[in-house]
């Protein structure tokens, strides 16, 4: 049995079944009717629905028998030189369009062009504007030169909400007949954080086992549970180093989780302790200075232990 990977089998197909996003599609739908539509820049984070958006639009503008002769899908992080707009993208907007009075060039991943690369692709959006519309991709917009951004409508893509995800998550589960618990869900929005694509990676790989639980969930992200980071975070703060350096020894060795997973945890559970604001302040400078020692090449162990000493600190 061939195991289907369901970010591309759940992937829409239309724009009607598009996750959120309701300005962009709403103004999208506007432009097909009039079997139209200018370059454009679509700017977000990864896993909100750029690609598939711009892959519906192929889909609805030119139907589903000619919208793969009629659009070119690249990826600017494979090549990011000068050669691919010159050699690649400039091939494909000088032919001529099949059953349709222009082609679509999506260039994913579109700023990580060089500066040079962006100049070309200036010159070739202008030179083949009457025959290919270009769709660019990037999660920063800042780095798109202004000629680029000048020459096209900008999208800005917004992070998944929590019933977003929610509404995708019972998609799938009504799709593959799982058994989602509600704490489930919401461990699979806290890990994503409004990210679509690896919602349904975890959630694929959380059902594994049958049941999708939120034990489950966190087990295949190799992530930290909020409640252990917690009990850890508390127990320094009472003054109860000994426990708080075994619950982190336990989270390290016993867990298997990066120093980098365990430091974000403590730095989103910070904001849930009851402790003045003063102190939460202090605390984040403490936790700033030790993930930056970290990626220095500190010790995970020593480090944190040291910022759990300065929890304890701060407790007394």
């Amino acid at each position: 049995m061939k195991l289907e990977i369901w970010t591309e089998k759940y992937r829409p197909k239309n724009l009607k079944e598009v996750v959120n996003q309701k300005s962009i599609v709403s103004r999208l739908k506007a432009w097909v009717k009039k079997g139209a539509i200018p370059h454009m820049l679509f700017a977000g984070p990864a896993g909100v629905g750029k690609t598939t958006i711009a892959l519906c639009l192929a889909r609805e503008l030119f139907g589903e028998e000619n919208w793969k002769k009629n659009f070119q899908e690249t990826n600017a992080s494979d090549e990011r030189g000068i050669n691919i707009v010159r050699g690649r993208i400039k091939d494909f907007a000088r032919i001529k369009s099949l059953g349709a009075d222009f082609k679509i060039v999506f260039l994913d991943e579109s700023d990580a062009l060089t500066t040079e690369a962006q100049q070309a692709l200036r010159r070739t959006m202008e030179r083949f504007s009457g025959s290919c519309r270009f769709i660019l991709s990037c999660n920063y917009s800042s780095k798109i030169i202004e000629p680029i951004q000048s020459r096209t409508s900008v999208f800005r893509f917004k992070r998944m909400a929590e019933d977003n995800v929610d509404e995708y998550v019972k998609r799938i589960a009504k799709g593959e007949k799982l058994n989602v618990a509600k704490d489930a869900t919401k461990a699979i929005y806290e890990i994503c954080e409004g990210d679509l694509r690896q919602a349904a990676n975890l959630l694929q790989a959380s059902s594994a086992l049958g049941k999708v639980t939120k034990e489950t969930v966190y087990e295949a992200a190799a992530q930290s549970k909020p409640e252990d980071i917690k009990e850890m975070m508390q127990n320094a703060l009472k003054g109860k180093f000994p426990e708080a350096r075994k619950k982190l020894s336990d989270l390290l060795i016993t867990q298997g989780l990066s120093g980098e997973d365990i430091i974000k945890g403590i730095h989103k559970e910070l904001y849930l302790l009851d402790v003045p604001d003063e102190k939460k302040i202090d605390l984040v400078e403490q936790i700033g200075e030790f993930e930056f020692r970290m990626n220095q090449g500190g010790s995970p162990e020593i480090q944190l232990e040291a910022l759990l000493a300065q929890f304890m600190k701060h407790g007394k």
